[in-house]
């Protein structure tokens, strides 16, 4: 099958352009596929963090790659489609997480739509984006009309294309988010993770990762800790870099009594330094209020970490309460702070990390390209987590 992947890659940073050149390796493996990245991804003045190239000495490529797409220079899109009408794909694929992508992708389908058709296939990594509007849900649902077909990353993000789109669009499946084992590992044992990092080698260490931004309820985190100090000397590390007000979580931190149980990271991670930070730490904490799919859970279990999360979204869906993690009513910091407590226990965790581990090996890439390939007919939207394919 001749596949046209667009998205971005290497030299922007990211989950997604990791996504993105992960999916193209594991495409490659069975397929011809030309890949179409960015020149230029975000203007300045519209990106939240501090730059949107990835610093990494070891980045993730996948090289042919033709990087072409600039986002404020329509021209560059016509060149992109004629590239790959003259490719002649079967199929297109396409990613889709914020409104800012509109034009291009309406320009894109509609100049693609014109030479032989290829199967358009949408993949979502936020259906709608996280600071919701109407105006955004109105801009998503004219662009997903577009596709022939929908992967999502969760069971609940599958229902809201559904709901955008009408009963009538049934071609909308679930693909869960592979793991980011690629990014991760040469063996850094806990006690070599805590000395590189200078963290006492016995006491119980969380981790909250990537870009911190409200709706992944860090001040939720802050609080629950409060309560697990009450028993016993746990440390947090905060490590990304901050999307906001730094200085709100400060205040907190110092009103909570925790300026010595809290370590801030304040900068994205460049790939070679990850894993250090999830070899030192006991558990990894997402006590996001809304989520469609995670990276970082994902990067957890590639790292054979266990996750305390909330039952939101695609965490509910991957995260398996009792056996590669907890999960925790949204919005609860007191139901976190015992789960914290209770997976601390020497018996549970060493549990929870074997099936952390287990869990990395259920989330091969090979089965988000079998679904992409199949449709809704190798749908993984009708499987429950249980055999597998969840978590």
């Amino acid at each position: 099958m001749k596949i046209a992947l667009i998205g971005p890659t290497y030299p922007f940073r990211g989950g997604i352009a990791h996504h993105t050149t992960l999916l193209c390796r594991a495409l490659r493996s069975r397929h011809e596929v030309l890949f179409i990245s960015f020149s230029r991804q975000y203007p300045g003045p519209l990106f939240p963090g501090r730059s949107d190239v990835d610093p990494s000495r070891e980045p993730l490529t996948a090289n042919p790659v033709e990087r072409v797409i600039d986002s404020l220079n329509p021209a560059t899109w016509v060149r992109a489609a004629r590239k790959i009408n003259r490719f002649s794909p079967t199929m297109v694929i396409v990613p889709w997480w914020v409104t800012f992508w509109a034009p291009l992708n309406l320009t894109l389908t509609a100049l693609l739509r014109r030479r032989g058709r290829p199967e358009i296939v949408f993949l979502c990594h936020n259906v709608v984006e996280h600071e919701r509007h109407p105006i955004k849900a109105l801009v998503t649902r004219l662009v997903l009309r577009r596709a022939d077909r929908v992967v999502t990353h969760s069971e609940e993000e599958t229902a809201r294309v559904r709901a955008l789109l009408g009963a009538r669009h049934k071609r909308v499946v679930t693909g869960f988010h592979p793991t980011y084992a690629p990014l991760g590992g040469q063996g850094l044992s806990r006690e070599e993770a805590r000395a590189r990092l200078g963290l006492p080698p016995d006491r119980p260490v969380l981790l909250f990762f990537g870009f911190v931004r409200p709706y992944k309820g860090l001040d939720l985190l802050l609080k629950a800790l409060a309560k697990v100090r009450e028993g016993l000397p746990a440390e947090l590390l905060v490590v990304g870099e901050f999307w906001g007000d730094r200085s709100r979580y400060e205040r907190m931190i110092e009103r909570l009594g925790l300026g010595e149980a809290v370590r801030i990271v304040d900068r994205y991670v460049p790939n070679e330094l990850i894993e250090p930070y999830f070899a030192a730490a006991d558990l990894v904490v997402q006590p996001y209020r809304s989520v469609s799919g995670s990276g970082v859970c994902q990067l957890a279990y590639g790292l054979g970490r266990p996750v305390i999360a909330t039952d939101v979204g695609s965490l509910s869906e991957v995260v398996e309460d009792g056996v590669n993690g907890r999960l925790v009513p949204a919005g609860d910091a007191f139901a976190l702070a015992a789960a914290i407590r209770e997976s601390l226990d020497p018996g549970l965790l060493a549990h929870l990390n074997r099936g952390a581990t287990a869990t990395a090996q259920r989330f091969a890439w090979d089965r988000l390209v079998d679904l992409i390939r199949a449709g809704p007919a190798g749908s993984l939207a009708d499987r429950s987590p249980g055999n597998g394919h969840g978590g």
